[in-house]
């Protein structure tokens, strides 16, 4: 027996199982129901988050300064960067 075959011939890990109390069909396709609508909207969110544009104005780059010149009328726009 080759190795492809015995793990082909292995039944797939239950995703959910009921450790507790005894489900009807219904209740249990009602439970996987709800489960699987939870994470298709946590996925959509996800996605949501991950497309809107990054906002400038929180980022770190902002808290660094420029340095100030040396020049005639320097210091009025050392306070405006």
């Amino acid at each position: 027996m080759r190795d492809d075959e015995s793990v082909e011939a292995q039944p797939p890990k239950p995703i959910l199982r009921v450790v507790k109390g005894d489900l009807t069909p219904e209740e249990l396709a009602a439970l996987v129901a709800v489960i699987a609508a939870r994470n298709a909207a946590a996925a959509h969110a996800a996605a949501r988050v991950a497309e809107r544009p990054r906002s400038e104005w929180g980022h770190p780059a902002r808290l660094v300064r420029k340095p100030h010149r040396v020049g005639p009328d320097q210091w009025r726009r050392s306070a405006w960067g």
